[in-house]
């Protein structure tokens, strides 16, 4: 018999197993090596982790690198194309565990798919998101495919197992949110879902169709599957995931008065990159490559021209910076003053401002005072005030809140203070006036805090042709928050 065959024949039987102590005897230097460093770097995690519970998975390492009582290579006693699969399979499955938990626990790519933080992040940026800078949070729903948000491409399913779902937890993180940083986290109003219309989301959707007349929108919109899809609830981490500038800190008093913000009753400079609509009034077209040039994009350019119907003169809406408004003014087009739209008052802004359905008569350029929830901090509840905090109350603290005869009830009892167990953040984007933010949807509540983005790796152009800058090579390795240090 051949020597090729011997090997052959060896390969198709059934590994022998040694006994323990030749077992470990057979163990190469490298390999004890390699189990050391898995065991410091586990040791580590469980330290952060702070569950001591957590290090009886230290015997599931010390069964894969060492004992081997558990048969993990059994695939390498197949042959031919069964042993290539099974090597293929045991490949992918350890790179998705790697993934799951570089994902979970220290960083993520992010794509900005909106203008909202122009001219800071631009459409199709690839930002690399920090999430170990403010702590991790340890994943509520594990079960989950690391890849995906919450569906699955091609088949449409959700790329997540709902239970068991996890009690919220932070690990310790180098520093907390400070006021400028960029940050990603998971869409407040993200927990109900109409999987046909996700923009705006379900409760505006709701509120729209209330304003039009229809007496049940929860009903109406059940029974019109055909426009509005599937009504889904998503877990708190599974929710889609925005980025947007912070504004306000827990503790804080807010008041937004003509697009000019005020903390705690100070004026906060705004950042150099923040745009507002302007009403630009011309006497003739101006050509699209002239607005590309100053570095409006074609999202936010709006290539038909609006005749006024009051004045019959001719004006673009464009978001500008400071350094492109100063730009636009010099054109010999322009026919006019440059006025932000809360200038001109053109536009009803106050429908769908935050809270829904509230009387406050606040808009989008005009809003507050309103006091920032803090974690240990006690609110005097009121009928008044109660409309900007019973999201927060009822749904990211899980409280059954009512008001019977006058009187808040809190979990069935009357109570007018309530006191908070989460950090709460004002968020909004620097391309304000394009922007769907916390005017909109409110505060964002810590356990939703992602991470903090903190380079560009990629960016691409949609608009562009690979062969016509749709690379945008410049961007490459840049900050993801250049304005930081200047607040």
């Amino acid at each position: 018999m051949s020597r090729l065959n011997r090997t052959e024949e060896r390969n198709q039987q059934p590994e022998r197993r040694l006994p323990l102590k030749e077992r470990l005897q057979n163990i190469k230097t490298t390999r004890w090596i390699r189990f050391g460093i898995v065991s410091l770097i586990f040791l580590l995690w469980v330290i952060w982790m702070g569950n001591p519970w957590l290090l009886l998975l230290w015997l599931l390492l010390v069964d894969i690198y060492i004992t081997g009582f558990i048969p993990w290579t059994w695939w390498k006693n197949t042959t031919g194309a069964q042993r290539v699969v099974w090597g293929w399979v045991d490949a992918i499955l350890y790179a998705l565990i790697l993934v799951y938990f570089i994902f979970a626990f220290i960083g993520q790519n992010y794509m900005i798919p909106s203008s909202s933080l122009e001219k800071s992040l631009l459409v199709g940026d690839y930002l690399w998101v920090n999430k170990a800078l403010y702590g991790p949070r340890v994943p509520q729903t594990p079960l989950h495919f690391p890849l995906e948000q919450h569906t699955m491409p091609i088949i449409g399913t959700k790329s997540y197992i709902e239970h068991p779902q996890l009690p919220y937890h932070r690990l310790p993180g180098l520093r907390g949110i400070q006021r400028g940083d960029i940050v990603v986290f998971n869409y407040p109003q993200g927990d109900t879902v109409a999987l046909k219309i996700q923009n705006p989301d379900y409760y505006q959707i709701s509120y729209d169709l209330k304003r039009n007349g229809v007496e049940n929108p929860k009903a109406y919109i059940e029974a019109n599957p055909d426009i509005f899809g599937e009504i889904v609830y998503r877990p708190v981490d599974r929710r889609e995931n925005y980025v947007k500038r912070t504004i306000g800190l827990p503790g804080e008093r807010l008041l937004i008065r003509n697009d000019s913000i005020f903390i705690n009753g100070e004026y906060m400079e705004q950042p150099t990159n923040v745009q507002f609509n302007y009403i630009i009034p011309v006497s003739a077209p101006i050509a699209v490559d002239r607005w590309e040039e100053i570095g409006v994009s074609l999202d936010d350019f709006n290539q038909s021209l609006t005749r006024d119907d009051l004045t019959g003169r001719l004006y673009y809406d464009i978001p500008l910076t400071g350094e492109m408004k100063a730009k636009v003014e010099k054109w010999p087009e322009i026919s006019g003053e440059l006025l932000t739209e809360a200038q001109t008052g053109m536009f009803n802004l106050a429908p769908g401002i935050f809270p829904l359905g509230n009387d406050y008569g606040w808009s989008r350029p005009n809003m507050g005072e309103l006091w920032i929830p803090q974690r240990g901090a006690t609110l005097h509840l009121t009928p008044d005030n109660l409309p900007v905090y019973e999201r927060a109350i009822r749904v990211y603290e899980g409280n059954d809140l009512e008001i019977k005869d006058g009187k808040i009830y809190i979990n069935g009892e009357p109570n007018e203070y309530y006191t908070f167990k989460l950090d709460y953040y004002w968020m909004m984007g620097d391309n304000r006036d394009k922007s769907a933010d916390s005017r909109y949807w409110g505060f964002v509540p810590e356990d939703h805090i992602v991470g903090t983005p903190m380079f560009v790796f990629a960016s691409f152009d949609k608009d562009k042709s690979l062969f016509d800058g749709k690379i945008r090579w410049n961007r490459i390795l840049k900050s993801a928050n250049p304005d930081k240090g200047k607040w």
